[in-house]
């Protein structure tokens, strides 16, 4: 296989090219997402007799672009988590290896970002209903966030204030008439993820 043609977009930092192979194909790929093994640059040269690995990987790198294109249309209309949106490229028929490369460089690029969708989930979810810290962390956790990374969007979402209110709205919902020992009640909200400081408060109440 041969190169035909080379256009470049005219933007140095983009590196986007137009590739015509002596095929007939005719694609645009990213410097970036061309295997450094291969050397990038001397690829995309006129009269360059590509072997079967180097064509490979120029149109791995095209089809990158294409799933990146996606991506970018889908986070324009709302924020993704990098597994939601690895499983939503997956969908539309994009491989694997060039879906993996696509989100690790949108991470990169902080267009995506695990932490701050967790954080817009909570603020969505709490301002729908109020539920257990424990909920919404398993909740977070099964759409692909990272425990300590869910629990820390929790701590920089949930103020004092509703924290009471979602303690309330629990114990209405699950102890509405409250036996057995306070000891128990405690090591329950607790295990729920509830604060100490706003455990303390409901047992002050309760004095």
């Amino acid at each position: 296989m041969q190169v035909v043609s080379v256009r470049s977009s005219g933007d140095p930092k983009a590196e986007v090219y137009r590739i015509e192979l002596s095929d007939g194909s005719l694609f645009s790929i990213k410097l970036v997402y061309v295997p450094s093994e291969y050397y990038p640059q001397a690829l995309c040269v006129v009269d360059k007799v590509l072997s079967s690995q180097e064509e490979e990987a120029l149109r791995f790198a095209a089809s990158c672009v294409r799933a990146e294109g996606q991506a970018l249309r889908l986070v324009a209309r709302a924020e993704q988590s990098s597994l939601g949106l690895s499983r939503k490229l997956k969908q539309r028929g994009h491989a694997a290896p060039c879906v993996q490369r696509v989100v690790s460089r949108l991470i990169e690029q902080a267009i995506i970002s695990d932490y701050r969708y967790a954080q817009m989930w909570l603020r969505g979810r709490l301002a729908r209903r109020l539920e257990s810290p424990r909920y919404l962390l398993t909740a977070l956790c099964s759409r692909g966030i990272d425990r300590d990374m869910a629990q820390k969007a929790l701590t920089g979402v949930l103020d004092f204030d509703t924290e009471v209110a979602m303690l309330n709205q629990y114990l209405e919902k699950k102890h509405p008439i409250r036996n057995g020992s306070s000891t128990n009640l405690r090591q329950k909200l607790k295990y729920e993820g509830f604060s100490s400081s706003v455990i303390d408060l409901l047992e002050e109440g309760e004095g």
